[in-house]
């Protein structure tokens, strides 16, 4: 199965791709490596997910709130790839960054959100290396970002 109709058998709906707020790109392909630039937690309807987690959202909205990140990843590279998703080999890196309280500890937990859309949807080429950092602040006041790298075919 390819990556786009695992998509429509997930009844995945991928969100718009948003344009960078400041001077850099969405994405850079160097090589074969699709680089994409942070993205940050945002719902289906638009509105930011803001907060510190372990204070404002707990464990599992955040994690929701990670996996809105994903979906957005997705969408940026499907982009990069001028719509045509086979392109990609595989996901290499995530890098997630988990707006949390100091005692908060669960930032894997957290950024599995954004690992386990991978995985569901490349499948074996959806499994990648990772950080999942706290951070004390986001822009816009975001419950969390993720970046990420992929190979591309």
């Amino acid at each position: 199965m390819n990556f786009e109709d695992k998509i429509k058998t997930l009844n995945i709906k991928l969100p718009e791709a948003k344009a960078p707020a400041g001077n850099y790109v969405a994405t850079k392909i160097s090589g074969k490596l699709l680089y994409i630039s942070g993205q940050i937690s945002i719902d289906d309807k638009g509105e930011l997910i803001k907060g510190k987690v372990g204070k404002d959202l707990d464990t599992d909205k955040a994690y929701q709130a990670a996996k809105r990140c994903g979906l957005s990843i997705v969408t940026q590279a499907k982009n990069a790839c001028g719509g045509d998703l086979s392109k990609i080999k595989s996901c290499i890196k995530l890098t997630g960054f988990v707006n949390s309280t100091e005692t908060f500890t669960e930032q894997p937990k957290v950024i599995n959100g954004a690992s386990d859309l991978m995985a569901s949807i490349f499948g074996d080429a959806g499994i990648h290396t990772r950080a999942a950092v706290s951070t004390n602040s986001l822009p816009l006041g975001v419950a969390v970002e993720v970046d990420a790298i992929f190979e591309l075919n």
